[in-house]
């Protein structure tokens, strides 16, 4: 076997030095980061309690970046363009835990929209698969520590992982899931496609979980995706059994995430654009980017009540699922860096 790469928790290039400024793709994310400091609980913030930050256990990736520090709502109010005050706090990549439960839950919560499913069992699978997948937590943790366990969960800011939906078939959860989005799909061609990928080609598909707080630092994501294809390539190679090894042979990437589309979009589409607003604006910016590179895709529309800044009120929240061809990996963390670079 060979020798190459890693112990315990996989071995990560370090992402380059951090620039001195708030780290975020667009002027949407960072007001929206600007808006949740304002909002959120404290653990949510990004804002280290204080300014000493324990040592890393070996098993974590330490990451220093900037983070803002949190407001109050008038203050945002007063003068939402004032630069935000820049906090250093430390985040750590970890494997998959029992003691995350909560944590990732809290993240999870609308991954389905408003529909009551199996969230917990589908939790318990994300969880229980620690070679591939990854939870970020403020860095200081410590595993041995029992009484800190019970606060673990308060630190989760980011999950990632991928899922094979012929190997976890026969779960109530996935069941659900599939359901879900046969049923969200309305373009009978798509929908033809979707099927026979979650039937026929199950084993050959990968639902690739990414979920993080809106002020979960974007420095992170480039080696959090670096990381999530590493080890599933690492999987094919390592796992005890062929039947594990092949599970991770992905051929297709499914994604569910969710957009803001402006209202009059299909309007929009028919003529020029006449008062500079995006038909589109995209939570999470890779999304942007795994659009580009789907072989299909489909929006549909939310139920579950969002919270929104009053810039979007021409917009609503849709729900958005790509399908990506497993071999369109390197092309995305290319972009996805180069996209970093140019924020």
């Amino acid at each position: 076997m060979d020798d190459r790469r890693r112990p315990a928790k996989r071995r990560r290039r370090r992402p380059s030095k951090p620039h001195p400024h708030l780290l975020s793709f667009s002027s949407f994310s960072r007001h929206m980061a600007h808006v949740s400091n304002s909002r959120a609980p404290a653990h949510l913030t990004g804002t280290p309690s204080g300014s000493d930050i324990s040592k890393p256990k070996p098993a974590t990736k330490r990451i220093q970046t900037p983070c803002s520090s949190s407001t109050s709502e008038e203050e945002g109010e007063e003068d939402e363009e004032a630069p935000m005050e820049m906090v250093q706090a430390d985040f750590g990549f970890f494997d998959p835990k029992p003691g995350d439960f909560g944590g990732v839950k809290l993240l999870l919560q609308n991954y389905l929209d408003d529909r009551a499913w199996d969230l917990s069992g589908f939790v318990d699978l994300i969880l229980e698969q620690t070679t591939v997948g990854t939870v970020v937590k403020s860095d200081g943790y410590d595993d041995d520590d029992e009484e800190e366990e019970k606060d673990e969960d308060e630190g989760v800011y980011a999950v990632v992982s991928a899922l094979n939906f012929g190997r976890y078939a026969g779960h109530e959860c996935f069941g659900e899931l599939k359901k879900y989005l046969i049923e969200s799909c309305s373009d009978d061609s798509t929908k033809t496609k979707l099927k026979l990928l979650l039937q026929e080609q199950a084993s050959d598909v990968g639902l690739l979980v990414s979920q993080r707080f809106v002020n979960c630092p974007n420095q992170l994501v480039p080696p959090l995706y670096d990381a999530l294809f590493d080890e599933v390539s690492w999987a094919t190679e390592d796992e005890p059994t062929k039947e594990l090894r092949d599970s991770f042979r992905f051929k297709f990437y499914l994604l569910i995430t969710r957009i803001y589309e402006n209202k009059n979009y299909n309007q929009r589409k028919a003529r020029a654009n006449s008062d500079g607003d995006e038909p589109i604006i995209y939570v999470k910016e890779e999304d942007e980017i795994f659009r580009e590179l789907s072989s299909f895709s489909f929006t549909f529309p939310l139920h579950a009540e969002q919270l929104a800044p009053q810039e979007l009120k021409n917009y609503r929240t849709m729900g958005l699922v790509m399908v990506v061809e497993a071999d369109q990996a390197p092309k995305f963390r290319t972009k996805l860096k180069s996209l970093l670079a140019d924020s």
